[in-house]
């Protein structure tokens, strides 16, 4: 088992716990002493309340528009001082969070994606926030679609940062060349419009231009791209928050990937590579699934482009995007400061600010409907096509076990698509496995 592995097992119980954080923090030293390089010390001064934030923020442009907003904050806010600190991406950002949290030495806030919330809710290191939202009038300003990634057992455990889902970016020049008139709006109509657009374009009879670029990978990108094909067939991965892989609709989206892919419609990705945009752009796949975060790089490329929603199976899906920020347990006084800082982030000014300058979707009510936003889609009426899929997005579990089960989905994707096994084989393995590891 790698170390990364076995911070995310951690399982501690109320009659075991401070043995197992004795023994954990004697084992995650090193580990800290990188931590506090990088976090401050809470300062003395009786009349500001300092607290640190750990984020992931990118690319470069995206933090140094946080860091203004921050700053904005702070100089509004003269008893408090946030002190935002990029961490590094998620898979470097996990071990320090874990090591932190179990020696009690977390920063004041995280910001991560939700599908954390229950292996940090296992280790009693959330402050939660629902008495202070249900009292703030910022809480009928949230998009309801943000509530289930924000709850758990009961406990409102983390507000959205902001948000996005994933849709189909084509290249309308490629269409226009393919004599493509109409937008694909099923499954089937997607499959034809991929044969249409996959090409041997200087004769060598070798194909140069694929239709659609596909994640490949066992990573959680490659499950987020994959997720609303599984939704729209009806298809789950809990059922009474056990694993249910082996399902018609999981198998139906499984097999539309990998017919795409033995058919020569498709071109695979590198490995947990998904998200780049070089075929696209170089016009090798003449469609991709991504969101409204690369946006800034396709407007500076001069690329022609479009958006569409993900074509329809049995019925529309999406699947929410984005982080949320989470509260760590101190002490009240720093507590209340972040709580005053969440309604900042939650608020109109900043969502609509975030909004845009970075093409994240905002969650607050009044944001999507300012008149700056409003003329911000006139502008891009592309996100048109992300705002109204968040009518129909679904969050991606939150339950302590998420990071296994997201895994394993991810290893069956990868199989599937490489051609070494059939839905219904590379399903039930991971199924089996996901069994063994509910069950202990």
């Amino acid at each position: 088992m790698s170390f990364l592995e076995f911070l995310a097992n951690l399982k501690i119980k109320s009659t075991k716990k401070n043995c197992q954080i004795l023994l954990i923090s004697s084992f995650l030293s090193f580990f800290l002493l990188l931590i506090t390089g990088c976090q401050s010390q809470v300062k003395t001064n009786d009349n500001i309340v300092h607290i640190t934030l750990w984020h992931g923020i990118n690319p470069p442009e995206n933090r140094d528009v946080f860091n203004q907003l921050v700053s904005n904050f702070n100089q509004t806010h003269p008893d408090i001082e946030v002190e935002a600190l990029y961490i590094g991406q998620p898979d470097a950002q996990l071990p320090k969070i874990f090591a932190a949290t179990v020696s009690e030495q977390p920063p004041d806030l995280l910001w991560f994606v939700p599908q954390i919330t229950g292996k940090l809710a296992q280790l009693d290191a959330l402050f939660p926030v629902e008495n202070w939202l249900n009292n703030s009038p910022i809480r009928q300003e949230i998009d309801p679609a943000m509530f289930p990634s924000m709850e758990l057992n009961g406990h409102i455990l983390s507000v959205p940062f902001a948000t996005n889902n994933a849709a189909i970016f084509y290249r309308p020049s490629l269409f226009a060349q393919a004599g493509i008139n109409d937008l694909p709006q099923t499954w089937e109509e997607l499959k034809q419009v991929a044969q249409k657009l996959t090409k041997d374009t200087d004769g060598d009879r070798r194909i140069d231009q694929h239709g659609i670029l596909l994640s490949l990978g066992k990573g959680e990108w490659t499950v987020f791209t994959w997720l609303p094909f599984i939704y729209s067939a009806g298809g789950e991965l809990l059922t009474e928050n056990q694993p249910n892989l082996v399902n018609q609709g999981t198998i139906e989206a499984l097999q539309f990937g990998a017919d795409l892919v033995q058919e020569n419609l498709a071109i695979l990705s590198a490995p947990e590579r998904g998200y780049e945009l070089d075929s696209f752009l170089a016009g090798s796949a003449a469609m991709q699934i991504t969101g409204p975060w690369t946006l800034g790089q396709l407007q500076e490329t001069n690329t022609d482009y479009g958006v569409f929603p993900i074509p329809a199976n049995k019925t529309q899906a999406a699947v929410i995007g984005g982080e949320n920020l989470f509260v760590f347990k101190t002490t009240s006084e720093r507590e209340k400061a972040c709580l005053t800082f969440l309604e900042y982030i939650l608020s109109e000014e900043f969502q609509t600010n975030w909004a845009l300058k970075t093409g994240y979707l905002p969650i607050n009510l009044k944001s999507q409907q300012s008149r700056e936003y409003q003329q911000f889609i006139a502008q891009n009426p592309v996100l048109k096509v992300f705002l109204d899929q968040m009518k129909t997005a679904r969050s991606r579990p939150i339950i302590p076990q998420y990071n296994r089960l997201s895994e394993n989905l991810g290893r069956a994707i990868e199989a599937v698509l490489l051609g070494k096994e059939t839905p219904q084989t590379a399903l039930a393995k991971s199924q089996q496995r996901l069994e063994l590891i509910f069950r202990n």
